[in-house]
């Protein structure tokens, strides 16, 4: 009898995950319309919806630096039917910076694929004087104190990786955080209210090419082909700083392993699409895929243990 009631309670998950999927899919990003991972999302979203054979449909569910939408896929139905588009950020640095978050990423969610990495860039105002980071730490020690920098908010991975550069060099900066995503830092940099901030490429590489903001260096294992002539952290003497902002598709726990597999199987096969790769490198976007869901796991694991030192030692905390 218990040996039947089994056979009841999975045979029709089963039968389920054969047909997967036979309804729309659910993508929840956690930001607001216009960011980063809008941005990437937007741009995949009807190749997915073509391979699957299914509409994609987005929902943005903005605020609390993305823990809204973190919890809200991570509370969907383990079904196949809500994609979650994480990134750094919502998955592995916020679990070191708000103490009562009621989501554990690497517990709540099953991890599929990166999709990419966006790099990130360190701009400044036109008017701030130093063109390179051995410059700018050379400023900062003769005027302590004096230069400041922007971030979307003290537990941000932009204030983080300023954080990396301050300790490392030993330098006495002004934090002005600022709310509601990167949006209103770089506003207020282009305005000239503060000095310089990391942010992603893609958020500002406009801005850059405009001549508004000028970029420093670039957080990427390599020259951007938008900004050729900027070298990069590592160039510039930080050979940590190589990740930048990266993004990828979770589930919640639970979902069956057959839908895992055959979303892994379905997202590399449309970020390599030519169209998806390159409207993304356009906006400064690079692909980058797992080479296997459980590797993207234990790379998200590493990201969360690295960042949750860095919010620890600089003491970031909720603003």
């Amino acid at each position: 009898m218990r040996t039947l009631a089994l056979l009841l309670f999975l045979i029709p998950g089963l039968v389920f995950s054969q047909g997967y999927p036979i309804k729309p899919v659910r993508m929840i990003i956690p930001f607001a319309p216009g960011g980063a991972s809008d941005f990437v999302g937007r741009i995949f979203q009807a190749r997915l919806g073509e391979v699957l054979g299914q509409p994609i449909v987005i929902e943005n569910r903005a605020g609390a630096s993305g823990n809204l939408g973190l919890e809200a896929a991570a509370r969907a139905a383990p079904d196949g039917y809500t994609l979650f588009l994480g990134n750094v950020g919502t998955v592995a640095i916020n679990v070191g910076v708000f103490p009562n978050l009621p989501v554990t990423p690497t517990k709540d969610f099953i991890s599929v694929t990166q999709v990419v990495d966006v790099p990130g860039v360190l701009v400044a105002h036109p008017s701030f004087q130093p063109n390179s980071i051995k410059e700018l730490i050379a400023a900062a020690k003769a005027h302590p104190g004096k230069i400041n920098y922007a971030s979307p908010g003290s537990g941000s991975q932009n204030r983080l990786e300023m954080e990396v550069v301050r300790k490392s060099a030993g330098l006495d900066m002004v934090h002005i955080p600022y709310k509601g995503g990167a949006g209103p830092a770089a506003t207020g940099l282009i305005g000239g209210e503060t000095h310089l901030m990391f942010t992603t490429v893609s958020s500002v590489i406009g801005h850059i090419q405009g001549g508004r903001l000028k970029a420093l260096a670039v957080v990427s294992p390599k020259r951007l082909a938008q900004l050729q002539s900027v070298p990069t952290m590592v160039e510039s003497g930080f050979p940590d700083s190589t990740s930048g902002s990266w993004q990828g598709i979770f589930v919640p726990t639970g979902t069956p392993k057959d839908i895992v597999d055959r979303l892994y199987a379905v997202m590399l096969q449309v970020m390599k699409h030519p169209d998806v790769v390159d409207r993304l490198g356009k906006g400064g976007v690079e692909v980058v895929t797992s080479p296997s869901s459980a590797a993207f796991a234990a790379f998200v694991a590493a990201e969360t243990q690295r960042w949750g030192r860095l919010a620890k030692e600089s003491g970031a905390t909720v603003d």
